[in-house]
């Protein structure tokens, strides 16, 4: 079953979560569907929900012999302990011909190259697609499809799809994330449950009142979007170069699905015949009325603002239709030394590495770069994203420390999101101004493709999202010298991760790291909302927004230089206990992230951590000289097994 509108193939991708519910909905209006096996999935939360081994070669039978397309998704980040079972998976696969698997980890694309299986790779709106470059990049790795990062507009897709023969799906219909694909990694840190993995809690959708200034401001959801809607758009998606229209909904139920499907079905099918006499609205009122959030075009035709964020019957974050709520506040866990011992027991090995780790540094301003260089920290990296009040470093400040840098290493961060303008900025300002530094630490695959003949040491930065051993050599080689592993690793993970990974591993080991990255605004909400009262507040920070949740937790939000918004952890991480441990295991850099500090109170964390790799031995006891002003420390996900 195929469309087609002026040569262009238009396709209607339905979701399915079950077998029953598949042989409902692959006799909709849907050209074709996508749906999980039991492992390596983003829908890892219902149980009886996804397919087994013998469902889904049933599944792939029945599809094509109905002229239609099955894609299955193997679209989660693999634990060293899921790549045991990875090859066998794919190589199963292969053998029942789908017409494509839907990836995110960079160890899958690895993997279906090495093992040269028949398998066509589609890239999940998880690998945070954004820019030409990286399209450039997974095509080269035999990657067909993208499904494009959720912060995409349809002009960009359209300027996508005139510079490369990639096949472009994007999100038509249903729920959505505020943050970036892939750079939310709070329910990982906090329960243990990535959202990376198939199993995220959605803190983003509990209740919030906000505090800024000293002002509390009573919003109520105000990181919970509206659902996707772009029901009256269609003309608008096939003329950006759209080939496949994704409904989401692999939790949702088939009475729910079928409605919505046909409905788009119904709509193609009357543009591709009457394109001039179009109505657009025909059943906007039925799926308006049927709606489980309120509707947003989200970010098809700009940044939405305010508008995007919904407030009717949210906050509940229900598994869909069972009404089971995904979570409730919880405190972000304390650092016990009971859990810290178990730790260490884990990570014990006998293969003990003897290299010195080498200490790194993240930082957000000028004097904060001079101070660590006077400290002799060994790499200092220079945000690509400073946060306000700050301005973004210059290059006479860059020029400046690198000529004062001494025996310390200085590196130029990229962007988290690096748009096609970015890409040209720092193209010139790294041709044409002699800066003096060592690398740049790199973000996404498109920058470490277009940056890798500039001559520059490349750094992998954490938003990578390196999580394995495999994904940690395909990065190696691309030139990398070193790369951050994923802050939602737990501990038997790092383990593995560091015991065989070819390329040399960071660890951030303190600091309050980015869990939720958005182009939402968060100070916008200040602008609108009146404020209810003076209210007091705990975070050291005392101008930067805290959402305040149903138990008066306090979580911040930084705004940058371009208006992004960076939710950090309230507690500071801290695996100081760990160092030796770690350090055994091959550890290569120990990081710092100290954009949210003031300068004294890095200095000490410096020195503290200097002291550590200069005598591991002395870990425990450093411990207590961390005795700055702090909502606490926590072990983030290490706190898990």
């Amino acid at each position: 079953m195929s469309r087609y509108f002026n040569n262009q193939e238009v396709e209607l991708l339905a979701p399915v979560g079950t077998f029953e519910i598949f042989k409902q909905v692959i006799h909709s209006g849907a050209d074709a569907v996508y749906l999980g096996g039991k492992i390596f999935n983003m829908r890892m939360h219902r149980k009886g929900f996804n397919f087994t081994d013998e469902e889904l070669a049933e599944a792939v039978k029945i599809t094509h012999d109905l002229g239609k397309k099955i894609y299955i998704t193997v679209n989660n980040l693999l634990s060293s302990e899921d790549l045991k079972q990875a090859k066998d998976y794919l190589t199963y696969l292969s053998e029942l011909k789908p017409d494509a698997i839907i990836v995110q980890d960079m160890s899958i694309v690895y993997l279906v190259n090495e093992l040269g299986l028949d398998l066509n790779i589609h890239a999940s709106v998880m690998m945070n697609t954004h820019n030409l470059e990286t399209i450039k990049a997974l095509r080269e790795l035999g990657v067909t499809r993208v499904v494009t990062s959720r912060d995409i507009d349809l002009e960009t897709v359209k300027y996508f799809s005139r510079q490369t023969d990639m096949e472009f799906e994007y999100f038509v219909h249903g729920d959505m994330c505020v943050a970036h694909g892939s750079q939310c990694t709070y329910s990982g840190i906090l329960f243990g449950k990535s959202g990376n993995r198939g199993l995220c809690m959605k803190p983003c959708r509990w209740g919030y009142k906000m505090n800024q200034g000293g002002n509390q401001y009573n919003t109520t959801f105000p990181l919970a979007v509206k659902d996707m809607y772009m029901y009256e758009n269609i003309p608008e998606l096939i003329e950006a170069g759209v080939v496949s229209f994704k409904i989401e909904g692999r939790m949702r139920e088939a009475d729910y699905l079928l409605g919505i499907i046909n409905s788009y079905s119904d709509a193609i099918n009357r543009y591709i015949e009457d394109p001039i006499f179009y109505d657009r609205q025909k059943d906007s009122k039925t799926l308006y009325e049927n709606r489980k959030r309120d509707f947003s075009t989200a970010y098809a035709f700009g940044k939405p603002g305010l508008s995007n964020i919904n407030e009717r019957w949210e906050g509940t974050g229900k598994f869909y239709s069972t009404g089971k709520v995904f979570s409730k506040p919880v405190e972000e866990s304390e650092m016990k030394d009971s859990r810290v011992q178990q730790i260490k027991s884990m990570l014990a090995t006998e293969d003990i590495k003897t290299h010195r780790p080498t200490l790194s540094v993240k930082v957000n301003s000028y004097q904060a770069a001079m101070m660590a260089i006077e400290e002799g920290v060994e790499k200092i990296y220079l945000s690509g994203e400073v946060f306000q009040p700050q301005l973004p470093f210059s290059v006479k400040e860059i020029q400046s420390l690198s000529k004062n840098k001494g025996n310390s290493k200085l590196y130029l961060g990229l962007p988290t999101m690096m748009y096609e303008d970015d890409f040209s900025r720092y193209a010139h300002l790294l041709r044409t101004q002699n800066l003096g530094i060592d690398g740049i630490v790199v973000t996404n695959l498109g920058a470490i493709r277009y940056f890798a003949d500039f001559g520059f040491e490349m750094i992998g930065d954490t938003a990578l999202n390196i999580y394995n051993a495999t994904a940690a050599n395909f990065y190696g080689r691309f030139g990398l010298s070193l790369a951050g592993m994923s802050n939602e690793s737990p501990v038997m993970n790092t383990k593995d991760l560091l015991q065989h990974s070819a390329l040399p591993i960071e660890i951030t080991v303190h600091g309050a790291p980015v869990v939720m990255y958005m182009s939402h605004d968060l100070y916008e909400n200040t602008k609108i909302v009146e404020a209810s009262q003076k209210a007091d507040r705990k975070y050291r920070d005392k101008e930067v927004l805290l959402l305040i949740d149903d138990r008066g937790q306090e979580h911040p939000v930084y705004r940058d230089n371009k208006g992004n918004n960076h939710m950090v952890l309230a507690k500071e991480l801290c695996y100081l206990p760990l160092l030796k441990e770690l350090h055994h295991l091959g550890a290569a850099s120990f990081k710092i992230e100290g954009c949210n500090y003031e300068l004294e109170t890095l200095r000490q964390i410096i020195n503290t951590y200097q002291k550590a790799i200069a005598n591991l031995e002395l870990c425990d006891e450093l411990v207590k000289e961390l005795n700055y002003e702090n909502l606490g420390f926590t072990l983030g996900a290490m706190q898990y097994n």
